[in-house]
């Protein structure tokens, strides 16, 4: 799995964190029962504060994201799935009321908004990369030219 930290972004590291181990389970590269890496290994690898990376462990396993099982470390719960993709669905559901919101405000009919998605869709689809279709498999951070490292 990939995950990208930007240390300039207004969002939280810890918030980008628990955003990303979201999607990821979301779309299956992150998997119920598969092992994380600790707060310490992960902070390492980002270069980051571990209280950091804990923070966004402890918010995930207080939402059953992730569980920690000692002397093992932590692993996605095996409701995760759903409850990630059903996130996800009510997040994307919000943005998109916002704008068809502004649209009609703005004087756009229902039926052009209606053509408007369907046209993007047709575009985007199969064309859009994810989490899973990364080049790398791990948690990254952006080097100062925008990539990941």
């Amino acid at each position: 799995m990939f995950f990208s930290i930007d240390t300039n972004d207004a969002v939280a590291i810890y918030e980008q964190i628990v955003r990303q181990v979201k999607f990821a389970v979301a779309e299956g590269s992150l998997q119920p029962t598969q092992l994380l890496p600790s707060a310490r290994q992960l902070s390492a690898e980002l270069a980051i504060n571990p209280n950091t990376v804990a923070k966004a462990y402890q918010q995930l396993q207080a939402a059953g994201i992730l569980e920690l099982l000692r002397g093992r470390g932590v692993v996605v719960t095996q409701k995760a799935p759903s409850m990630c993709r059903d996130a996800r669905r009510v997040l994307i559901t919000a943005r998109l009321r916002q704008t068809l919101t502004e649209a009609l405000h703005s004087g756009i009919a229902a039926d052009d908004l209606r053509q408007m998605l369907s046209d993007q869709v047709n575009e985007l689809e199969g064309s859009i990369a994810t989490i899973a279709s990364s080049p790398a498999n791990h948690f990254s951070k952006p080097d100062n030219h925008g990539g990941a490292r």
